[in-house]
């Protein structure tokens, strides 16, 4: 898919970092970190005594942004750096 997006010149987001790494423009997702965190947290409670049907359902706040400037050279593109700036990692 990496090589597909390359090969004809699309910019794409992708659902895991791996794939920035491996050539893909930009990541966005979840942060599992956080996901794992909050998971932990539920399965604290209901061990605790709470009753998973009163667990408040819970929207992501964190996510992963990878952004990879080799690849938006190769696609012609300016990175803006206010994006950059929010990025938790960039690969040059």
């Amino acid at each position: 898919m990496i090589a597909l997006a390359a090969e004809l010149k699309l910019p794409t987001v992708y659902p895991f970092p791996i794939m920035v790494k491996e050539g893909g423009l930009i990541c966005h997702a979840p942060d599992a970190v956080d996901q794992a965190r909050r998971a932990a947290d539920y399965v604290a409670r209901i061990l605790k005594g709470e009753k998973p049907g009163d667990l408040p359902v819970q929207a992501l706040t964190r996510y992963h942004v990878a952004i990879n400037l080799i690849t938006a050279k190769a696609l012609g593109l300016t990175v803006p750096p206010t994006l950059l700036a929010q990025a938790d990692e960039v690969i040059e």
